[in-house]
């Protein structure tokens, strides 16, 4: 979906337009343009960005035009919607998740690309290095060391006598499989079988939830990327609808029924990547911008999905928790 400027300006509440300019933006007498390019359909990640460039100065209609692009999970469409970008030699491009920079690197390799929240930048290929990128992607990383572990911890603290876990991932995205494999990784250690539950598209989800039916796990794990996230509800309903004990990477999960989240702060995660969209306007090089890997991370618990699965969680792990939805 092309999302036009003034559907775009509506969607802000047209505050993007009223909010006053810092010193800095009024000096620079230059409108750039900022591409903004996302493989779902998550509005929340561009109003966050530009929320936060309209804090640093960055005003739309007045110093900046923003040309946002959403491929709504048809990942086809990926590469066509970098090149539009590109074609409208666009300042700099804001890309969410692995798969849209990803294409975006593909289409220019010299319009700075700032990652908004990549999986793995570095097993993905999209930087060289995560100190020294290189070339003209920076940005921020979602990868944190043994997520896949500590996931599987949490849950065994709520549900003791877990033996199996399916987990649900996106097969076509690098940073999925990541997780996936760390997750298998951690099961070994821990002593608990891991069932894959692939999707690719939309499509698969129906597939998945019976192969999940046929093995009756003790839980649910869903890796966080832009397909599952945009069918995050379906995903809650199938859980309840199973009475499944089930953990997500983040708490837009929780929020629609999952038991519970854990992951990187993605709010977080975009604010910095605002910033380095400044930076960059302002005559940074991405090359010498190093990607920054989360130092938020939330964990959040349901207890009224608990309460309805008959499940206690522990004081200790409510007490440690970011948010307790009751």
């Amino acid at each position: 979906m092309s999302m036009k400027r003034r559907d775009f300006i509506t969607l802000l509440g047209g505050a993007a337009l009223a909010w006053p300019l810092s010193t800095n933006a009024q000096q620079a007498e230059s409108k750039y343009t900022v591409g903004i390019l996302v493989a779902g359909n998550n509005v929340a990640e561009l109003t966050t960005v530009v929320a936060a460039l309209r804090e640093l100065g960055w005003v739309e209609g007045k110093n900046v035009v923003f040309e946002p692009r959403f491929a709504e999970n048809r990942l086809e469409r990926l590469p066509e919607l970098a090149t539009d970008l590109v074609r409208l030699k666009v300042d700099v491009i804001a890309a969410a998740g692995t798969l849209a920079p990803l294409a975006a690197k593909q289409a220019t390799s010299t319009i700075p690309i700032v990652m908004t929240a990549a999986g793995d930048p570095l097993g993905s290929g999209l930087v060289a290095s995560l100190a020294r990128p290189g070339g003209n992607v920076t940005g921020m990383s979602l990868m944190a060391p043994d997520l896949g572990g500590k996931r599987l911890e949490l849950l065994k603290e709520v549900v003791p006598r877990l033996a199996r876990v399916a987990v649900l991932w996106n097969a076509a995205n690098p940073y999925s499989a990541l997780v996936f494999k760390e997750t298998q990784a951690a099961g070994r250690t821990l002593g608990i079988e891991i069932q894959s539950l692939e999707v690719r598209a939309p499509d698969d989800f129906d597939g998945a939830f019976e192969a999940a039916r046929r093995e009756r796990p003790d839980a649910l794990i869903t890796v966080e990327d832009p397909l599952t996230f945009s069918h995050r509800q379906r995903v809650a309903d199938f859980t309840a609808e199973q009475r499944l004990p089930s953990l997500h990477g983040l708490r837009e999960f929780a929020a629609a029924g999952g038991l519970l989240s854990y992951g990187a702060n993605l709010v977080d995660l975009f604010r910095r990547a605002a910033g380095y969209v400044d930076k960059i306007l302002r005559g940074a090089k991405p090359a010498d911008l190093p990607v920054q890997q989360p130092t938020k991370f939330e964990l959040v618990i349901n207890l009224k999905t608990a309460k309805t699965l008959g499940l206690t969680v522990p004081l200790t792990l409510q007490a440690s928790a970011d948010e307790v939805i009751e």
